[in-house]
């Protein structure tokens, strides 16, 4: 497990809508939950049902190898990610309300994950 400090020193630089290559570790139930990602850095990766396909069938397998931009990070310990390549993504993704940031999220790529981390912020 990492701890909140070694979280912070991670997200440190890490900026929404950063793409990291990265391997499909983990599936629970394909297309109920999400996936798990590993993009290389201490702090797993997640990618939320709601951004990946309907069908569970046509999400990426474990051991699928792609790139992901960093959605979203909160105290969890894991990055929220999105897929980039349309083949994971949901097919209504651009004209849902998933395309936009919800109420409270950075607006612009490229901002710092800490600034929106008061909690994790805090501790560094």
């Amino acid at each position: 497990m990492v701890t909140d400090v070694e979280r912070v020193r991670i997200r440190r630089d890490l900026r929404f809508g950063q793409v990291f290559e990265g391997s499909v570790v983990k599936v629970p139930r394909p297309g109920a939950i999400g996936i798990f990602v590993d993009i290389g850095l201490r702090v797993g990766g997640f990618v939320d049902v709601m951004l990946l396909p309907d069908e569970g069938t046509d999400w990426p397998a474990e051991g699928t190898v792609a790139d992901f931009e960093i959605w979203w990070a909160d105290s969890r310990q894991q990055i929220r990610l999105k897929p980039s390549d349309s083949r994971y993504l949901r097919t209504d993704f651009t004209t849902s309300s998933n395309a936009s940031f919800p109420i409270g999220w950075p607006t612009s790529a490229s901002q710092l994950v800490t600034q929106n981390l008061s909690l994790l912020t805090s501790i560094a």
